[in-house]
């Protein structure tokens, strides 16, 4: 019977034993499937920042990345470039038998199995290697509640993660990964950003002292609020790496002795190291910016954008971040800024925005989004690069450029009297009639050089009409500055929007020679270890020929005729634009309203560009206007970027004659520049004679033709060239371009095939795409 009962009692506990296995077996299969592959903490980037420097080589600041909305403070380090005393505080108070175990504590999972038994919360890993896998390859899921499966994986991934990677390499990740604490505006992540805000130091740098400070506060950072209970533990965290042999007994004893003060505190101790009393001052003293940065912001605003859209996400923050060197000069950052903080004929309740280029590269020297007032940060809105304005009359020596380029001079005639055009929509009685600024009108026929000094808007849409407006627009586009979709003439009036960086740029080429450049910001960019991912010198993107050299600088005597013509009482507009022996070009806008002030202007070395107006928009008052208000702002940042330098002169080319001006009256002794006849060609412009009917509206239903001059390309975001079979998916964006643009693209006749890449059949297949239909804009009348 004994013996029946024993092979029953056998059988059943090996039933037991076989099921138990193999539901054991069921859900450690279920468990690795989900598991994520540990190999990516070769790799794992941890969201490192970009450090971003001037054109001289001093810092600008770094760009943090976030998780979430919240953005995260962390700078890579490698564990050689940490003091051996934060190494080993952390090991001796956060896992002392780190390098015994493979990944896993038997007394740490002892009493985590204890605690799951009672009915407890199960606590984070004992190890150092089950925290890393938790802050890293497990972190999504310990944001949810904590479960023993997740525990599991955790075990599970550490063991893995042992036998694939070196103590050392633990550690440094470690290190990287953990979180300490609230920085203010960034979430402090890894021991760089942690020795930053706590201490304002670098990692290799801390003392024993502050290691151990910033390893008691690795479980809970809100210690930081509470130093008299801090400063035991840090006791009994010295006593134990005296224990565990890491220093000796009177380094641990100075250490406890050190006048230590972590950011925000006043702490003050007796001549033995104990505590008399610990006060904080300011919590916001340990905060980092989320851009660390006290120069250019809106300018760094940019760079990111750039970075961005070229490099991606990944590649911006995360692989120890990027090394970014820009276009910003700080001696004009400093003319900019200086001119938005002293600038004081502003209207009432208006801001600025403004910026600097080189004329030759397109480069943006100096940038500032906001009127600066004191020491008061500038709101995040960039009104240089972001805001997009009515641009006013600074569109007309565009459009008189344009027309000159078709064959026409400066001397060329138009009535100033009223004029009126058929309107398919939107307009009264079906007409379109235009009025100069106030409704002045001189009912004479006049030179285009002495309407463009008046700023006349009668004679502006004569010669947009006589030139076509398919004309003007097609130069626009070259420029920049494309028009509003459904827009007529009234563009030429300057019912166009865009931004002060762009106009900037759309005036350098009448300083250049005709070519025309994108803005751009940055010059060059590489990984942390200086492999090289971009450089400016080797951009395929070449310039645009917009004008031939002696079209541009006919364009460029008008604007110079704009600034010297006229005296204020004669109404003149841009005077006040003159500083110094400096020859200066330019020209004033202000939209119907005045809603939008603008002067654009030009010197030789530098074009700049100032908008006034108010954030959200809507009127200012009519006592006001650009020449009074932004000329003499552009004046004084001028003033500043110029010190120093000697006066020089604006280059002429071959190919430009003088002749005097055909009213005396109006303009005594001035000499006009024309095209000499055997330069002839250098008008190439063809008028097209097949422009629409020139209205300012269009219905709100009304679709646009398929445009036959633009289409989509893939471009390697990497190389700026059209993307090929070898091109990575990951690196193709999409790209709308006008056709005679196509050959600036042409991709590397010798592309090289990059490991495991596969061939994309579509990669070079050109698309063409309908144009998009925004509201269309009224028509402003403008000066």
């Amino acid at each position: 019977m004994f013996l029946r009962f024993l092979k029953l009692t056998t059988s059943l506990l090996l039933a037991g034993g076989v099921a138990a296995a193999g539901v054991g077996a069921t859900y450690a299969s279920k468990w690795a499937r989900e598991l994520p592959d540990y190999r990516t903490l070769d790799t794992f980037t941890f969201g490192a920042e970009t450090r971003v420097f001037a054109r001289d080589g001093t810092p600008l600041g770094t760009l943090v990345p976030k998780i979430g909305e919240q953005a995260v403070s962390r700078t890579l380090v490698r564990l050689d470039e940490i003091s051996p005393f934060m190494t080993a505080a952390l090991i001796a108070n956060e896992d002392r038998r780190f390098f015994e175990h493979y990944g896993l504590d038997p007394y740490g999972i002892g009493r985590q199995v204890q605690r799951a038994a009672q009915g407890e919360d199960v606590q984070g890993g004992s190890t150092l290697t089950n925290q890393l896998i938790k802050n890293t390859l497990l972190f999504d899921e310990y944001e949810q509640a904590r479960t023993p499966d997740r525990k599991i994986k955790e075990w599970m991934l550490s063991v893995q993660v042992e036998r694939s990677f070196t103590k050392e390499e633990i550690l440094q990740n470690y290190l990287n990964a953990i979180y300490w604490g609230d920085g203010g505006p960034v979430e402090l992540y890894g021991i760089y950003s942690a020795a930053q805000a706590y201490f304002r130091k670098t990692p290799k740098q801390l003392t024993l002292a502050e290691s151990a400070y910033l390893t008691i506060l690795v479980p809970t950072p809100n210690r930081y609020f509470d130093y008299e209970r801090v400063r035991p533990l840090m006791r009994v965290l010295l006593n134990r790496m005296v224990e565990d042999g890491w220093v000796t007994r009177p380094q641990a004893d100075a250490a406890w002795r050190e006048d230590l003060q972590p950011r925000g505190w006043k702490v003050a101790y007796a001549a033995n190291g104990d505590l008399k009393g610990a006060k904080l001052l300011d919590a916001s003293a340990k905060e980092l910016k989320a851009v660390t940065t006290t120069r250019a912001p809106h300018f760094m605003g940019q760079v990111e954008q750039e970075l961005l859209r070229r490099f991606g996400r990944e590649k911006v923050y995360g692989a120890g971040g990027l090394r970014v060197y820009t276009t910003l000069d700080p001696k004009l950052q400093d003319a900019v800024e200086t001119a938005s903080r002293e600038a004081t004929g502003m209207p009432s309740g208006t801001t600025l925005g403004a910026t600097i280029i080189d004329p030759y590269t397109s480069e943006v020297l100096g940038m500032i989004g906001q009127k600066l007032r004191g020491d008061t940060p500038p709101d995040d809105w960039n009104n240089a690069a972001q805001g997009q304005r009515q641009i006013g009359s600074t569109i007309k020596p565009l459009l008189y450029t344009t027309a000159l380029s078709t064959g026409l001079t400066q001397t060329h005639r138009e009535e100033d009297k009223p004029v009126s055009f058929p309107c398919e929509s939107g307009c009264k009685d079906g007409v379109y009639k235009p009025q100069n600024f106030e409704g002045a009108t001189t009912f004479r026929n006049m030179t285009i050089r002495e309407a463009l000094d008046r700023s006349l808007n009668l004679v502006t849409v004569r010669l947009a009409d006589r030139i076509g407006l398919q004309t003007f627009f097609g130069k626009l586009r070259e420029l920049g500055v494309p028009p509003n979709d459904g827009t007529g003439l009234a563009a030429a009036l300057g019912a166009v929007e865009t931004t002060p960086v762009k106009m900037a740029a759309a005036y350098a080429p009448f300083v250049n020679g005709g070519l025309y450049r994108a803005p751009r910001y940055v010059t060059r960019v590489t990984t942390a270890r200086g492999e090289v991912l971009y450089d400016a010198a080797n951009d395929p993107v070449l310039p645009r020929r917009v004008w031939k050299p002696q079209i541009a600088y006919l364009g460029l005597d008008m604007i110079r005729g704009v600034v010297n013509d006229l005296k204020p009482w004669q109404g003149g507009l841009a005077e006040r634009a003159k500083f110094g022996e400096w020859p200066v070009a330019g020209k004033t806008g202000t939209s119907n309203g005045p809603k939008d002030f603008w002067f654009i202007g030009t010197t030789p070395l530098y074009t700049g560009a100032v908008w006034v107006g108010k954030q959200q928009g809507g009127e200012m008052p009519t006592n006001y206007y650009s020449g009074l208000v932004n000329a003499p702002i552009w004046r004084r940042m001028m003033e500043i970027a110029h010190a120093g330098k000697t006066p020089t002169e604006y280059l002429e080319p071959p190919g430009i004659l003088y002749e005097t001006a055909p009213d005396p009256g109006y303009l005594p002794n001035v000499k006009l520049a024309v095209l000499d006849p055997e330069y002839r060609d250098a008008a190439d412009t063809t008028v097209q004679r097949d422009a629409p009917v020139a209205t300012p509206y269009r219905e709100a239903n009304w679709r646009p033709a398929q445009n036959p001059e633009t289409t989509v390309i893939n471009v390697d975001r990497t190389t700026g060239r059209l993307a090929t079979e070898f091109t990575p998916p990951e690196r193709i964006e999409r790209r709308r371009v006008y056709l005679e643009e196509l050959p600036a693209y042409a991709p590397d006749p010798n592309p090289q095939p990059l490991r495991d890449e596969k061939p994309d059949p579509a990669a070079l297949k050109v698309v063409k795409a309908q144009k998009g239909t925004p509201k269309p804009k009224a028509a402003d009348e403008t000066r």
